[in-house]
């Protein structure tokens, strides 16, 4: 069953999400009621994915943190704990938002992820989707009725709760769109699209209003954070096209948005865009011969691991340090097992994103050259046909990334 019917034709199912920014107080909420409203009257079935209300995540996070240290230790909470305590802030928002669309005169039903049906691995925190069950919310749009999500949860195969990691609304929104054939997944944020760098950094950014699935989730998996890399993989996976926009001018005619496909534009660009994350680590392991003993202990830890770089005189990697909730912990776990193993804090990746950036030597030429003259000396390097990436100081990333757009895009 997809979606339900009028006059024997089956009504086209589009799938939204909206932001913490989106539905963060009364006034937005109501807003987005309307907007969801006015999809259902204008012929669609609609499924809509929220994030919790604001900052909630993170003030819960917070609080969390310091429970776990009042009784003077230093622990860190448990990160099953977490996935209880965090999926609470969409349950909020889901079950206020069915109530302003109820207030509107449609009908309406909010589920959580395990309701909807969202089955996940049994990771804590940064669990990952591996099949979606969608029979009740298809048995409520047959009804007539909006139904409403919770972002960012799922539940494991032992029927734990389990939440997605940061962005996880994305995913939720993209996997449920494909599970039911929607027509389109529309993601809703406080920016109209995706930009060629963060418009609060390099303001000379530039808006693009079309890119390809693999571009947008090689952008993603450096740190860009309109759409969450697991998202756009679901959606490559699927063929799930998805229309990046701004819940606060979706409306205006000429609005600017981002539209992701499997095929994006044409153009003969090398360099799509640059793209900065901070809060990382960067590990270097001097003996080689002790990497499987470090796949085994950061696997136990919890502790994903990027960049992974070996050769003959060790192995070097980044640590993305949002979904590692419990990183003193960790940090403790690794260098103790490994007492070779270093740990750098306060660095940052800044990578420039683009087709065939490997293909000669004179883009990593300029790559190095353009950091060098704002004295960003990378202490490691990543090369691959769609990305170059550095590690530099966490106190040289913005400059970095304006030397970047102006030496790649701009240029």
């Amino acid at each position: 069953m997809q979606g339900s019917e009028s006059n024997g034709r089956r009504r086209p199912i589009i799938v939204q999400k909206y932001g913490g920014s989106s539905v963060a107080d009364v006034e937005k909420l109501g807003r987005v009621a309307d907007r969801v409203v006015a999809a259902k009257r204008a012929g669609h079935d609609v499924v809509v994915v929220v994030s919790a209300m604001g900052k909630t995540t993170d003030g819960l996070l917070s609080l969390a943190r310091q429970v776990a240290s009042q009784a003077g230790g230093a622990s860190d909470p448990p990160r099953r704990e977490l996935d209880m305590l965090l999926s609470t802030g969409e349950r909020v928002s889901m079950a206020l938002l069915s109530i302003a669309i109820q207030a509107r005169g449609e009908a309406a039903i909010s589920f959580t992820g395990s309701q909807s049906g969202i089955l996940t691995n049994d990771r804590h925190f940064d669990a990952r989707i591996i099949e979606v069950r969608p029979h009740r919310i298809e048995d409520e749009l047959a009804r007539g009725q909006i139904v409403i999500i919770a972002g960012y949860q799922g539940m494991s195969y032992r029927r734990e709760i389990t939440t997605l990691g940061r962005g996880g609304s994305d995913t939720t929104a993209v996997a449920l769109a494909a599970a039911l054939e929607a027509e389109r997944c529309e993601i809703y944020s406080d920016v109209d699209g995706v930009y060629s760098a963060d418009p609060r950094v390099v303001p000379d950014a530039k808006h693009l209003p079309e890119l390809d699935h693999a571009m947008l989730q090689e952008m993603a998996e450096c740190g860009a954070k309109v759409v969450c890399a697991q998202a756009v993989e679901w959606a490559r996976r699927a063929n799930i096209a998805i229309y990046a926009r701004s819940t606060f001018d979706a409306e205006e005619e000429g609005a600017r948005q981002t539209v992701v496909r499997k095929f994006g534009p044409r153009e003969d660009l090398r360099a799509r865009a640059v793209v900065g994350e901070g809060n990382v680590a960067l590990g270097s392991l001097p003996d080689v011969a002790k990497l499987d003993e470090l796949l085994r202990v950061a696997g136990e830890a919890k502790v994903p691991l990027k960049d992974l770089a070996v050769n003959e005189r060790g192995a070097s990697f980044v640590i993305s340090l949002l979904n590692v909730p419990d990183w003193r912990g960790a940090k403790q776990r690794l260098t103790s097992a490994l007492p070779s193993l270093a740990l750098v804090e306060d660095v940052a990746v800044v990578s420039v994103v683009g087709d065939g950036l490997a293909a000669t030597t004179e883009p990593l030429a300029r790559f190095l050259a353009a950091l060098r003259g704002v004295s960003a000396s990378p202490s490691a390097l990543t090369a691959t046909p769609l990305r170059l990436g550095a590690v530099v100081p966490t106190s040289a990333l913005a400059e970095a990334q304006r030397a970047l757009h102006r030496a790649f895009v701009e240029s």
